[in-house]
């Protein structure tokens, strides 16, 4: 099967040391959840199989759908550019990834 995308990529350069210095900042958010969730990783996947989670403000929201669980967020009132969200997949199963191209 082959993908193509008629969308043109563009790349550019980011000089601006206000833009660069927020994007730290956000990206010190980001590792900060990403941190909380590997600490909590054994528990969320113990009860959050078959579900959507959100890891924003060092705290996991669940949801049956992404939208369910962003929305759990917002009406928590948390607005954290550092969030992520992820599929727990329902059983736990050995996974291979790998790249077949």
């Amino acid at each position: 099967m082959v993908w193509s995308d008629p969308s043109p990529i563009t790349v550019e350069e980011v000089t601006d040391p206000e833009e660069l210095a927020q994007a730290r900042t956000q990206r010190g958010r980001f590792d900060r959840n990403s941190a909380w969730f590997r600490a909590h990783a054994q528990e969320i996947y113990g009860r959050h199989r078959g579900k959507c989670v959100v890891i924003a403000n060092e705290q996991v929201f669940v949801g049956d759908t992404p939208k369910a669980a962003w929305d759990r967020v917002a009406e928590a009132h948390i607005e954290d550019d550092g969030s992520f969200s992820m599929y727990i997949p329902k059983e736990k199963l050995a996974r291979i990834y790998a790249c077949q191209g």
